[in-house]
């Protein structure tokens, strides 16, 4: 927790005091030498002093102007967002003003100056990026104010704390809104394989088109209109999806190390799990989200498009801690907590050392559910291993990645050979493949 930050500092010299005090040196140096009476020397030093002394205490004796801040009740991480400061003084003030917004965000627009009239008011709006999801507060605004006779400034904090939350990046599902389940699946990159009316639950009457099976048709309604008459299906509805993902050490780690500004792959994770929700919640199935590892928590499976929203209340303030997922006790908290069988997407980043207590889980699990399992790949390792070999260092390098790939690829054959989905993708590729698998369960009827 952050120290209460101080409403009021003691103020200080302006530079134009710095100035007169060492005019008023020089005048020293002047009398001491003979070249200006002593009393002339004194003389300035007391009109100077009364100077700083009365402009100081108007300073201190200064009110603070109204401000008030105007920000969304939720943010978007990653996005940059505006935040509008208004002011409003009942006095000539000149003041630098800079907001006291979360630690780390990336700003731009800050520090201003506003030279406010009697009863004036102003704004302006900066603006704000989050790097980093959760709840955050605004400790208020700090202003630097200057006296009248700019003679001193003092800092004072304005305005009141207010929280805000940062959320997963939800622009993406508010864009799927205005198209249908299967177009907004195609728009993160799922390649839909589609089998036309041949679901598992009955959709609708049609006329016979080119191509449908013999099965298809409805020979009761094709005597009775004289024409032939198809039955068309469509997928299953009212099916759940459980995401079950690691908040472990494993997401902790980011792909773009250089600049330090890239997301950690548990905030793709994140995203990912959002966009096939939503896309489930709309093919008429029920969601659920646990996390397991560091932070935890329990969505229970819902339906409907309200089903989106606590899902993002539930999650928002997730984040990875560095300890060691056990995978095993979260496969028995999940088949305690859903009974009901439903297809689970264990979303992690598998090493060879996790098999065994992975194994254990996914055996577990499949005694009731589908269970598929997307193992996250850093890009750090493609790069290395496409990277020309030069010298002895870059051998032992592509060597080494080569090894390690090897052995995380015999572990996804380990899972497969048990009977369970294997995705080993990039966190890009992550929300597409997740999406594509869903509608291909969909699709195959394993629920």
């Amino acid at each position: 927790m952050t120290a209460p930050v101080p409403r009021r500092r003691w103020p200080r010299p302006a530079p134009a005091l710095l100035a007169l005090l060492a005019c008023w040196a020089a005048l020293g140096l002047a009398a001491s030498i003979g070249w200006l009476p002593a009393l002339w020397w004194q003389a300035a030093g007391a009109a100077l002093a009364l100077l700083a002394l009365t402009d100081l205490v108007r300073l201190w004796r200064q009110p603070l102007p109204q401000v008030e801040r105007g920000i969304p009740d939720t943010w978007p991480i990653g996005i940059e967002r505006p935040v509008t400061l208004a002011f409003e003084s009942t006095r000539r003030q000149r003041m630098d003003v800079f907001d006291l917004h979360p630690v780390g965000w990336a700003l731009h627009g800050l520090p201003r100056r506003l030279d406010l009239g009697r009863n004036e008011s102003a704004r302006f709006d900066y603006h704000l990026r989050a790097h980093e999801r959760g709840d955050f507060v605004f400790d208020g605004t700090q202003l630097r104010l200057h006296a009248p006779w700019r003679l001193w400034t003092q800092l004072r904090v304005a305005g009141e704390p207010q929280a805000v939350r940062v959320f997963p990046n939800f622009a993406p599902l508010a864009k799927f809104a205005m198209f249908s389940a299967e177009q907004a699946s195609r728009l993160v990159g799922a390649h839909v394989k589609r089998r036309r009316g041949e679901g598992t639950d009955f959709h609708q009457l049609r006329e016979y088109r080119l191509g449908d099976s013999l099965r298809q048709i409805d020979w009761k309604a094709t005597a009775r209109s004289h024409k032939l008459i198809s039955r068309e299906y469509q997928d299953e509805r009212n099916q759940q999806l459980v995401l079950l993902l690691d908040t472990g050490r494993r997401l902790l780690a980011r792909d773009d190390l250089a600049d330090g500004k890239g997301m950690a792959h548990f905030d793709h994770v994140l995203d990912a799990a959002l966009v096939v929700a939503y896309l489930a919640l709309r093919q008429g199935d029920a969601v659920g989200l646990l996390a397991a590892g560091g932070d935890t928590t329990w969505v229970p499976p819902r339906r409907g498009a309200g089903a989106i929203e606590g899902l993002l209340r539930g999650s928002y303030a997730l984040q990875p801690s560095p300890v060691a997922t056990d995978f095993l006790a979260a496969a028995t908290e999940l088949s305690v907590r859903q009974r009901r069988r439903s297809l689970v997407m264990l979303v992690t980043n598998l090493r060879d050392e996790d098999m065994d207590d992975v194994l254990a889980a996914v055996q577990l699990l499949r005694k009731r559910h589908l269970v598929c399992v997307a193992s996250l790949r850093e890009v750090a390792l493609d790069n290395a291993l496409a990277r020309e070999v030069h010298d002895l260092p870059d051998a032992i390098r592509a060597g080494a990645t080569a090894q390690y790939l090897q052995q995380r690829n015999a572990a996804h054959e380990a899972l497969r050979n048990h009977g369970v989905m294997v995705l080993d993708v990039t966190c890009d590729q992550l929300a597409a493949s997740l999406v594509e698998r869903y509608l291909a369960v969909k699709r195959d009827g394993l629920l």
